[in-house]
């Protein structure tokens, strides 16, 4: 893989991976579409390192606090929070060590992915409009987190999308835009963490290349423009603007 190209799919990954659009169909129709080599699931976790790093330079003082307060279980809004996004993942954890093969094997195709693109983008469209939106981060229990991070497990699928799923999932559970976006992304930090740390041995000699650092580098720099740019988003705007993409997407896909 050449320097551009790496530094596009880097680009990609991290806009794709925190707007509800499906960072893993993208990265999968882009190199299909222009003729480049699909560089494998190994590479697009590689990339998620990129934007790990970008929601932790945008929510590390947060993620302390939430630290703290949870290992010393004292009861306030952060220790809950805590508890509730281990609680939420759980369930990808599961999935993914159970079925993350089976499920790449079987929805690695442009064709399924549109379809997943589409149906998931008009669910978002659903909770969106029908979710009443009146609680906080403060609000969430064990129960509304557990099933987020079961919703979150969807996104094994390729053209579910990690944010959107749990996004569409806090939306039906009646919280905010905001918050719900927020403790997407928060949701997001463990299981990013864990792929990254599981594929490092199917990474290889590419850890050594510069192109594999300038793609994280780029994924790092797009990633936290994306998260700033849809925390400022949602707090005046409906995701009308996303299904409409995903719909656009996906129909452009089954008409190739």
């Amino acid at each position: 893989m050449d320097w551009v190209q790496a530094a596009v799919l880097g680009t990609l990954q991290g806009f794709t991976e925190i707007l509800p659009v499906s960072s893993s169909a993208h990265l999968v129709l882009l190199p299909w579409t222009l003729g480049w080599k699909y560089q494998g699931l190994a590479y697009d976790v590689a990339l998620h390192w990129g934007t790990l790093l970008a929601l932790g330079i945008h929510f590390g003082g947060q993620w302390w606090g939430i630290l703290r307060a949870g290992l010393r279980r004292d009861g306030t809004a952060e220790s809950r929070l805590f508890w509730g996004i281990a609680a939420g993942t759980i369930p990808a954890v599961v999935v993914g060590l159970a079925l993350e093969h089976r499920v790449e094997a079987l929805f690695h195709e442009p064709r399924r992915m549109a379809a997943t693109l589409m149906i998931f983008g008009l669910i978002l469209g659903l909770a969106d409009r029908h979710g009443k939106r009146s609680k906080g981060l403060d609000a969430l229990g064990l129960r509304e987190c557990l099933l987020i991070g079961m919703a979150q497990a969807l996104a094994l699928v390729p053209g579910v999308s990690r944010s959107g799923v749990t996004i569409t999932a806090g939306l039906f559970l009646g919280v905010r835009r905001e918050d719900a976006a927020r403790f997407s992304f928060l949701l997001a930090v463990p299981v990013v963490l864990g792929a990254g740390i599981l594929k490092i041995p199917d990474v290889g000699g590419a850890i050594s290349t510069g192109s594999f650092w300038i793609g994280i580098e780029a994924s790092t720099a797009a990633g936290y423009a994306a998260i700033r740019f849809m925390l400022g988003y949602v707090r005046s705007r409906d995701m009308r603007v996303f299904v409409i993409y995903r719909l656009a997407l996906g129909t452009l896909l089954l008409f190739q």
